[in-house]
């Protein structure tokens, strides 16, 4: 798999003078010149990446899914996350891409806290999609960030992370208006999700069911799944699916003389205790004592 490791190794790949700054730049798209090589073929970017493009035609593949860039999205790559081009069929359109390494959030509270946006892991066809506002809004930002690679002193860091997490925040309040907004498609989707969940628990249980299990039934990315039941419902995949366990887990230990290490490993707990810790964190009370208080 080809790596491309830096910041000016991407500017030649498109065609571009060197980055102003070493570790940060904002791309436009409609300056951009894809060089024919090898490395679109298969490759892993070093560096976070932002993409809002507009009227760009052709296909990126991203992980195992293809997306047609035939509108306006906002798209987000975490470092190591593999891609693959299609030059052949792709046309820029215009755009912008915003780049930035890992080592310049160094000793920035933003190093630690960019793993929270969830969105760094979402699968390309679950990219945002944005209004005209919006747009704008992310543009400004941008143009910002820009402005600020050309001035390189003390304060160059903080002001340009301090604009890529106003970026990263306001994109979390766009991802959720877009949760908001496909409110019929996702009320399909979230009872797809009960259905999957309820199925797996009443079927025989081939090991715990997993949050990557239920994503990938749903053609969903893990992350794009939990925040989307977020917003609908308050709980993420996880909790979901603690929760329903714990309701069939009562259902048995209520209506059935299985012992506990039986109803633990009919759940695809490989150890009791394991079962025991998460029903009496879920309930106060631990299955034998909650079998005891039923009866």
């Amino acid at each position: 798999m080809n790596a491309i490791n830096s910041i000016s190794e991407f500017h030649r790949l498109l065609s571009l003078p060197e980055p102003l700054h070493p570790l940060v730049s904002v791309i436009n798209l409609a300056d951009s010149i894809f060089l024919e090589d090898e490395v679109w073929k298969g490759f892993v970017n070093r560096f976070y990446c932002v993409a809002l493009k507009r009227d760009a035609k052709g296909k990126i593949k991203y992980g195992q899914q293809h997306y047609d860039y035939d509108k306006g999205v906002l798209s987000f790559t975490a470092p190591n996350q593999v891609q693959y081009l299609d030059l052949q069929n792709m046309e820029c359109g215009s755009g912008y891409l915003l780049i930035f390494h890992p080592d310049f959030l160094l000793q920035h509270s933003l190093a630690s806290s960019i793993s929270s946006y969830g969105f760094f892991s979402y699968a390309v066809n679950e990219a945002l999609h944005l209004s005209a506002e919006e747009e704008e809004d992310l543009i400004t930002i941008l143009n910002k960030i820009n402005k600020e690679c050309a001035h390189i002193d003390k304060h160059t860091q903080e002001i340009i992370l301090t604009q890529i997490e106003l970026l990263l925040n306001y994109s979390n309040r766009f991802y959720e208006r877009q949760f908001i907004t496909r409110r019929s498609n996702n009320s399909a989707l979230l009872v797809k999700f009960e259905q999957l969940v309820d199925a797996y628990f009443n079927s025989d249980v081939q090991g715990l069911l997993t949050v990557q299990y239920i994503a990938d039934q749903m053609n969903l990315s893990p992350n794009y799944l939990s925040d989307l039941l977020r917003v609908h419902t308050g709980q993420s995949t996880q909790q979901h699916i603690h929760e329903k366990l714990i309701g069939k887990a009562k259902e048995r230990l209520s209506t059935t003389s299985l012992s506990i290490s039986e109803i633990a490993y009919a759940f695809g707990f490989e150890h009791a205790q394991s079962f025991s810790t998460l029903f009496k964190k879920k309930t106060n009370l631990s299955p034998l004592a909650f079998r005891a208080a039923f009866n």
